[in-house]
């Protein structure tokens, strides 16, 4: 192993986590991780005790320094006060160190007691602004035409001068005192890292609320002072108007696009190694491989936080859209960069939890989609292949709560309360050839008296044992494919999609989709070098016509399916003047993935389906325009086909949240 390698696993292993850095990355953890590859066991122990022990007693000395043996609370307090109230340039920089460094030393609890006072104490003055508004609707407005106005020119410059004052006033008086915080923290060194950790915080309290809520806590008989509704509502005010700052601080233009190699730095490769969240890196080896020769990985630097990208992607060059992840973190060679057609995504990571809800991602993607097409023109189709994160939960859920239905109904509920408690809940999450064929096929595998409680029962194991059944994956596969499409196409949270990547991608203006090909409408001709097993048409007691007949020698064979006015193309061969890259056209087929992800986390989190999202340079706005306007998804026939079943013999269904 070179010294690059061992510094990036050896950081990694050694990485001090702060409490404040241990609160906002969560990825962190997955970098920790690394610390069980052999590369890392095979290192000397105590070097990285010693290491560790060193940073431990630094920290000491940093914030319990005899020269300022307490550094509190209070402390941290006044020394917030001071760098909004100080008005001296010239000792604002060491007060807002001494504020950062104090607050980094804080508990959780005097975190949270901090910043209820911060979003309280320095709010609006809503007094003084209620009186200006007084003030204000006390104006007479000035004449606007006419003689009078020609008379009274004098008078009404004046009243205009007195609407000019009042309302810079109010202007003023409607920045929180908060702001000037804000200000001059983004304007310190490493004060914009500093805001994203007091969002982080700010975030993590709220969750801790909403989570208290959905377990019907008390809100009296809680000690938490953030519990109490006008504090949470303040705090609300507080994480609003600091996201609206960081969107403005982190307009694309102050950000910079860049191409993350081998050649980088050990410290930055060790924060790509701790924040990937979708497909964590394993070893050296994968990480070299997904930097290397047809991969690519993009990240979003500021120059307030230098060596760590806010967000980064990774991208995979390709001949086709890949249908599982194994096809992109393979071990083979990948194919030469000339011969690829596709440009994969397929991981996107934000390295700053404090930075939740600005959308990064949507202009990391459209930069980095016109960086690759002005590199390499050859690649003509931009797509993803994502996780269902959601899936999985959503479905547990539903067969959960069937389950319990069904136990009302035959437990000691009268019948009149059981039909009505079923008409208004009731739900058919399976059809009726499913449920015999999960009853049939699971009797040695799981029980249960339904097809919905086996399904249950499989889905729980821990074991994951049905995926290695060559009995029960063609069983469960129908259902799953049906009900992921469904969540994925139905599944609605204020009129957008509920799954969380699918929302994002959707907003961004993708299509759901699975195959690029379409059927050229003037049988143009194109290149072959990126077919393999071509599918044809049939066209049922049609025939194809003179035209298909002439070329009957040059075909090929292309594992995929798509449609050509109205019709369904299957199995057959196919002329490849027929067959082009689609690029522009809506037409094109989707499908779900099936055992895309075999991977622990995949199969949790949907069961290993994944799915496509493409990016067409044409049609991007208009989609996320469509999207955002109305919740409308761009998707085709084939994957509808999936949920219109389910809208025919749905008598019942619940409202999603």
């Amino acid at each position: 192993m070179n010294k690059k390698g061992l510094a990036i696993l050896m950081r990694t292993r050694m990485k001090l986590i702060t409490p404040s850095e241990r609160s906002l990355s969560p990825a962190a953890d997955e970098g920790n991780n690394l610390a069980s590859s052999s590369e890392i066991n095979q290192s000397d122990g105590s070097i990285a005790r010693l290491a560790r022990d060193e940073k431990d007693k630094i920290y000491s000395q940093k914030f319990h320094s005899p020269g300022n043996t307490y550094r509190g609370f209070e402390f941290v307090r006044e020394t917030m006060h001071s760098a909004i109230s100080m008005n001296k340039t010239e000792v604002l920089d060491n007060v807002l160190n001494s504020f950062s460094e104090g607050y980094s030393s804080l508990s959780h609890e005097d975190r949270r007691k901090l910043l209820l006072i911060l979003a309280k104490e320095y709010d609006l003055n809503r007094t003084q602004i209620r009186e200006m508004m007084k003030q204000y609707l006390g104006l007479e407005l000035p004449s606007v035409s006419g003689e009078k106005a020609q008379s009274s020119g004098t008078e009404d410059d004046g009243s205009l001068s007195a609407f000019y004052r009042t309302e810079r006033n109010l202007r003023h008086a409607l920045k929180p005192t908060y702001e000037v915080l804000f200000e001059r923290l983004n304007t310190h060194p490493g004060g914009l890292k500093f805001l994203s950790i007091i969002r982080a915080d700010i975030l993590s309290i709220l969750t801790c609320t909403k989570f208290h809520k959905a377990e019907q806590i008390i809100i009296n008989s809680l000690t938490c002072e953030d519990m109490i509704e006008d504090n949470i509502a303040s705090l609300r005010a507080l994480d609003s108007y600091l996201k609206e700052k960081l969107i403005t601080w982190l307009s694309p233009a102050a950000l910079e696009l860049h191409h993350i190699t081998w050649d980088d730095s050990a410290s930055l490769l060790e924060k790509i190694v701790a924040y990937e969240a979708v497909h964590p890196i394993s070893s050296l080896t994968d990480l070299k491989r997904r930097l290397g020769v047809g991969r690519r990985c993009f990240g979003y630097l500021h120059p307030a936080i230098p060596g760590e990208p806010l967000i980064f992607i990774e991208v995979a060059l390709l001949k086709n859209v890949a249908q599982t992840i194994q096809e992109v973190l393979w071990d083979d060679p990948p194919i030469p960069e000339c011969e690829s057609t596709c440009a994969l995504f397929y991981s996107i990571s934000s390295t700053q939890p404090g930075l939740a809800g600005i959308n990064l991602g949507k202009f990391l993607i459209k930069r980095v989609i016109k960086l690759v097409k002005r590199d390499m023109p050859h690649i003509s189709t931009f797509a993803t292949l994502s996780p269902i994160p959601g899936f999985m939960q959503w479905l547990l859920s539903k067969l959960a709560s069937q389950s319990k239905l069904t136990e009302a109904e035959t437990g000691g509920m009268s019948r009149s309360s059981a039909e009505s408690f079923g008409s208004t809940f009731r739900e058919n999450i399976l059809e009726p050839e499913e449920e015999r064929a999960l009853l049939d096929s699971s009797v040695e595998f799981a029980a249960g008296a339904s097809g919905m409680e086996v399904m249950w029962n499989l889905l729980t194991d821990a074991n994951f044992g049905w995926i290695n059944s060559a009995r029960l994956l063609p069983v469960l596969k129908p259902p799953l494919m049906r009900l992921c499409a469904r969540y994925l196409l139905q599944e609605k949270k204020r009129g957008k999609a509920l799954d969380s990547v699918a929302n994002f991608h959707l907003q961004n203006g993708a299509e759901l989709c699975r195959n690029i090909l379409a059927i050229e409408e003037d049988f143009g001709s194109a290149s072959a070098s990126w077919l393999s097993n071509v599918w044809s048409c049939t066209f049922g007691n049609k025939t194809a016509g003179n035209q298909e007949t002439a070329v009957q020698e040059k075909l090929i064979s292309f594992q995929g399916l798509f449609f050509h006015n109205g019709e369904a193309y299957e199995r057959q061969d196919l002329p490849i003047e027929k067959i082009h890259r689609h690029e522009t056209k809506r037409k094109m087929v989707e499908r779900l993935n099936w055992m895309a992800d075999r991977s622990e986390k995949g199969l949790l989190q949907s069961g290993g389906i994944m799915v496509n999202y493409v990016y067409r340079l044409g049609n991007i706005e208009e989609y996320a325009q469509s999207y955002f306007s109305s919740g409308h998804i761009h998707t085709s026939a084939d994957l509808c086909c999936y949920v219109e079943p389910l809208k025919e013999n749905e008598t019942t269904r619940s409202v999603s949240s």
